[in-house]
């Protein structure tokens, strides 16, 4: 799933080129891209047609477009999702008028997953590539969320992420230190601190010498915003370099990979040799999923 770094670099890519285009049309191809929209592909289309891309915001993994009306557009991605940018007379030079995605052939993949687009007033389109459909495209009200900036109301259980100007750490770590439970476990809760998934936990960790399993309890205050600051540090090293691509399923707008993988410490690394040690890296599986860690470096705490 793309993590805050990765969403950020979407965003980016969006504001550069839909920031101030009017949409013209909405054209919907599968119905789990828009499972939370209550009404019909041809409602949506009425709702959001003329209406004007003022912002694009973002917050955790969650990306939204603000509208000249006051509401937004919530854009999740899920698992597998992008939103390309794509030129609409190079699409239709291709495709032709209609665009047909369920016929599509295996090798052209983009076409095959193509589950919305949006059609700009500049002559761009942005598609919504979605191949497992776990993503999600819904019109929403602002609403005050955590510490009372306007989210859309999606998103206003969410907690304030490591990049934000105002978050407060120290605010942050007091939360943490209350939860008697595995601070990777904690790191990973959106309601607590929002972005972080399993390959920046697995990273922040390694970079806070934590181990995964440590209770969140038991760390000091120092070390807990020790462990914050390095997460925030990762994250920015991550979107300076365009993100983490392990495989074709996340790209920029343009259909790039990032290459931060190629800096990875931790996730993915197991029997590699730690970069601050020497020792080897191990692989633990955790919740469905892997915690990759120094047993050298990142000894588990104990706990009283």
């Amino acid at each position: 799933m793309p993590e805050l770094p990765e969403v950020e670099v979407v965003r980016r890519g969006l504001e550069t080129h839909i920031l101030g285009c009017t949409i013209t049309d909405v054209l919907s191809y599968h119905h789990r891209t828009l499972r939370k929209y209550p009404g019909t592909a041809n409602a949506l289309q009425a709702q959001l047609r003329g209406r004007r891309i003022d912002e694009i915001a973002r917050r955790g993994k969650f990306l939204w477009l603000c509208l000249d009306d006051d509401q937004t557009i919530v854009i999740h991605l899920g698992m597998s999702g992008q939103l390309l940018i794509k030129d609409s007379a190079a699409v239709t030079a291709r495709y032709g008028r209609e665009l047909q995605p369920y016929s599509a052939g295996l090798e052209d993949k983009t076409l095959r997953h193509l589950r919305l687009r949006v059609m700009l007033d500049n002559d761009i389109q942005v598609w919504f590539v979605d191949q497992r459909t776990f993503g999600y495209f819904v019109p929403d009200e602002l609403v005050p969320g955590q510490q009372q900036k306007l989210v859309p109301e999606l998103v206003s259980h969410i907690a304030p992420d490591l990049l934000e100007e105002d978050i407060d750490f120290s605010v942050v770590a007091a939360q943490i230190r209350a939860k008697k439970t595995e601070i990777k476990r904690v790191l990973l809760n959106q309601e607590i601190v929002s972005g972080i998934g399993n390959i920046y936990a697995d990273e922040m960790l390694w970079a806070a010498s934590v181990h995964p399993a440590t209770l969140a309890s038991s760390l000091t205050h120092t070390e807990v915003l020790s462990l914050l600051s390095a997460g925030k540090t990762v994250m920015t090293q991550a979107l300076a370099q365009g993100g983490t691509s392990f495989d074709e399923l996340y790209v920029n707008v343009n259909g790039e990979s990032g290459y931060f993988e190629r800096s990875l410490h931790a996730y993915g690394q197991h029997n590699k040799p730690c970069a601050r040690c020497g020792t080897k890296l191990v692989k633990q599986q955790w919740m469905n999923r892997s915690s990759h860690y120094c047993p050298q470096c990142q000894v588990k705490k104990t706990n009283h």
